[in-house]
């Protein structure tokens, strides 16, 4: 195997293979990314078994076809350190030694067999589904900051992909919940009435994320039993899904919230960011009194000192005190797309619905916390 290669376009891909690979692993073949040349093509391939990233690269130089294994890491931490747009040459010497050269750098690289390797059936029968890219993205990234840590709630640790219906339109839907808080976010699509939900593991969702924002070209997906592939351009990222019932998160959202606070974003970030300071853990919380036309603001901790703050808002009802998990309120506060940030309430323990009045199809819930 001999190929010569741009580093810049090898290094684009081995960064994402580096989100895939486990540095920790039972199995050394599991640290390595498959490097394949056939047909005149280079792929890229990594796994953890449960994630799998396919690269094909076609500005390559052939010399000869073949394939090997070595560590993503090392390899990508020297690429990451040779000139930008230098040529690699690799070379396979023998069954376990790759030669790459690059200007006056001249290294030899340890590779287990191809063998060893996992190799996958890529059986999808479902439809290929395309969905527009930047809103996907931001469908994620709207759900990602509620996904749960809680291992032994598995069902918990992902977005939960399935479809809704409103007013005679579809939508694609994802809703994440760690049961402090909520988010949910929709995408309006045609076309699709065969899509199973689905659970999209944490770790596939902040992949994509990755991918996404990286990459403009046409996402398409298409799901089988247990797994779901995504295609973004000549990138393949095929995932297992979580195994488990996601719950009947209409539940626990609140249709008869009347009394509403409306505050601006960014201010209402930065005080709570401000207040906030004096809490060394952040597990204190921040405390809300809503009057008519203000919020104060208030942190106190037994070991570091009390912050207080007072910022413009209006409220349409009787003042009313009402306590929060700081970070979880600027996490929903911060992907909030319009001027002004709008909390439906009802009183000070119930669960209280947030609404971005730019984007109609997002909501979050979040659950004030007793002080």
């Amino acid at each position: 195997m001999q190929f010569v290669v741009k580093r810049d376009i090898l290094l684009k891909s081995l960064n994402f293979v580096q989100g895939v690979v486990e540095k920790k692993n039972t199995l050394p073949i599991l640290s390595n990314v498959l490097i394949q040349l056939k047909n005149k093509k280079l792929s890229i391939i990594a796994t953890d078994l449960d994630l799998i990233f396919y690269d094909e690269i076609d500005d390559v130089k052939i010399i000869n076809e073949g394939s090997t294994t070595t560590s993503a890491a090392i390899l990508y931490d020297i690429l990451r350190k040779i000139s930008a747009n230098s040529e690699l040459n690799f070379d396979l010497k023998s069954e376990n030694k790759l030669s790459l050269k690059s200007e006056n750098s001249d290294f030899n690289l340890l590779c287990l067999p191809t063998d060893n390797f996992p190799t996958f059936s890529d059986e999808f029968e479902g439809n290929e589904v395309a969905l527009n890219n930047s809103r996907f993205l931001k469908l994620l990234n709207k759900t990602k900051i509620s996904i749960s840590n809680d291992d032994t709630r598995h069902y918990l640790n992902g977005v939960f992909l399935h479809l809704t219906e409103a007013n005679g339109r579809n939508f694609l839907t994802g809703v994440a919940t760690d049961s402090h808080r909520l988010s949910s976010s929709s995408l309006e699509i045609e076309n699709i009435n065969d899509f199973s939900p689905l659970i999209l593991p944490k770790k596939t969702v902040f992949q994509l994320c990755s991918l996404l924002t990286d990459n403009s070209d046409q996402l398409t997906i298409q799901t089988s039993e247990n797994k779901i592939k995504f295609k973004i351009g000549k990138i393949k990222l095929v995932s297992k899904v979580i195994d488990g019932k996601f719950p009947d998160y209409k539940k626990v959202v609140p249709i008869d919230n009347k009394k509403k606070l409306v505050v601006a974003s960014v201010d209402f970030i930065k005080s709570i960011e401000r207040v906030a300071s004096v809490s060394i853990d952040g597990k204190e919380g921040v405390k809300l009194a809503i009057n008519k036309d203000n919020i104060q603001l208030s942190v106190n901790s037994a070991n570091s000192g009390e912050g207080n703050e007072k910022i413009k808002a209006e409220f349409n009802s009787e003042n009313l005190k009402i306590s929060f998990n700081a970070k979880y309120l600027i996490d929903i506060a911060s992907e909030i797309e319009d001027k002004y940030l709008s909390m439906n309430l009802k009183d000070s323990v119930s669960p209280v619905l947030i609404q971005d009045l730019s984007d109609k199809n997002s909501y979050y819930v979040i659950m004030p916390m007793k002080i």
